[in-house]
């Protein structure tokens, strides 16, 4: 089949119906390939335009929207006024005490721990030896204090033998000098027969024998009461020196019980360091000082920290707050501890009571993300709300931080709440999580 046969040529009619001559129509059950299509100026502009009317409906829809926020929102009486802002929780660094290598990590991101849990471990090898090493002078303290007790003690039963050496000396004495005035009384008495006995010798009454015997018991007398005068110098000089004993005896107890002491100090000097260092190892164990949720893991087993180095940071779900920014005619009639109400975007028909615990003494600008009711509102004051920590108790996995919401603050103590504003009643608490 020739093209003449296709196409018949133009100006020419054909007898085939439906082929005008002057037009290449293709006869019926021709194979002719279609030119390709490129798209026109006109299709251009329509498709721009199509996409600027999609964009003017989804920014009319979004105005829309935001104008039925407005709408439904609560309105607010008189002696009230509201802000928007974010729920914060307090943020806690869990921090080293001391430089050191960082052995167990207990806790990871999105933990819950508890006030006083156990969360990481620093290495303490080198603290423990230091430990050792002080308890082993605790032990020898402890000896040379008993050492010192011992000889306190062996000086104490000195002192009662040389008090007891005393008395026996001081008896003596006594018993030496009675003898004495015994010798003396006799001594007198032998003299008084030996002049009577001289008297009537010389008037021929008496015997020279009788006289002799009189001399002879007159000499022994004196010569006993000699004596007897001697064992009292010695029972003196005996109880002398049993004094001078036991004045050595308690100066010796003194100086045993002031070696006592001051074994006693160095134990106690001993101990302090033992307890010293189990602080410091005991503060190597780095526990959570609230309750709450890990928020990040900063540090990594293995590495080296610095005195204050930072392993975990973690949220404290006691202190659960909304700063929110109202201008000056509204933030000057908050006081602290006036009552406030939260409501959370995520939970619009949840109500949670607050107090006001914060109103900033000087005006800032209004942060980008705080909604103002007239933009010539340039400055602002903020005013911090808080939720009740003992609603916030069992909760804990509840607690989300960064949730938009809505804060409205009594300004007038006398005026009422509205009812779309009555506190809800607490969620239940979930069940603690299995070990």
């Amino acid at each position: 089949m020739t093209t003449d046969a296709i196409l018949p040529a133009v100006g020419t009619r054909d007898e085939t119906p439906g082929v005008v001559r002057g037009v290449a129509v293709p006869s019926r059950g021709a194979l002719v390939p279609s030119p390709a299509r490129t798209p026109s100026i006109p299709n251009r502009r329509r498709t721009v335009i199509s996409w600027l009317a999609a964009a003017l409906a989804l920014l009319a829809l979004a105005g829309g929207g935001y104008g039925w926020w407005r709408a439904h929102r609560p309105l607010l009486p008189p002696g009230f006024a509201s802000g928007n802002g974010r729920l914060e929780a307090g943020v806690v660094d869990i921090d080293t005490k001391f430089a050191g290598r960082v052995a167990r990590l207990l806790a990871n991101e999105g933990d819950m721990v508890r006030a006083g849990q156990v969360v990481a471990v620093m290495d303490t090898r080198d603290l423990e030896a230091q430990l050792g090493q002080a308890e082993a002078q605790v032990r020898q303290s402890q000896k040379g204090v008993e050492e010192a007790e011992r000889n306190f003690a062996q000086q104490q039963a000195q002192v009662i033998g040389t008090q007891a050496a005393i008395s026996q000396a001081q008896r003596a004495v006594e018993e030496a000098r009675a003898n004495v005035q015994q010798q003396q009384s006799h001594v007198k008495l032998t003299k008084q027969e030996l002049s009577r006995s001289s008297y009537l010798t010389s008037r021929g009454y008496a015997t020279a024998e009788r006289l002799d015997q009189r001399q002879q018991e007159a000499d022994a007398a004196v010569a006993a009461l000699s004596a007897a005068e001697a064992r009292l110098g010695g029972a003196d000089q005996a109880l002398l020196v049993a004094r001078q004993n036991a004045e050595a005896a308690l100066a010796a107890r003194e100086a045993a019980a002031s070696r006592i002491g001051a074994a006693e100090h160095a134990l106690e000097a001993v101990m302090q360091s033992v307890a010293y260092y189990r602080v410091n190892i005991a503060d190597n164990s780095l526990v959570a000082p609230r309750t709450g949720p890990i928020e990040y893991r900063v540090a990594n087993v293995g590495e080296v920290l610095g005195a204050g180095g930072k392993v975990f940071t973690m949220l404290d779900t006691a202190d659960v707050r909304m700063d929110v920014y109202l201008p000056t005619p509204e933030a000057g009639r908050v006081r602290i501890g006036s009552e406030a109400r939260i409501v959370l975007d995520a939970y619009p028909t949840h109500v949670i009571p607050a107090k006001v615990v914060l109103v900033s003494s000087q005006a800032q600008f209004t942060p980008k993300t705080v909604e103002t009711h007239d933009e010539r509102d340039k400055l602002m004051f903020r005013i911090r709300v808080r939720i009740d920590p003992e609603r916030l108790q069992g909760r804990e996995t509840l607690v989300r931080s960064g949730l938009p919401g809505v804060a409205y603050v009594r300004t007038d103590a006398a005026a009422a709440w509205p009812e779309q504003l009555r506190p809800s009643a607490p969620p239940s608490a979930p069940p603690p999580a299995k070990p």
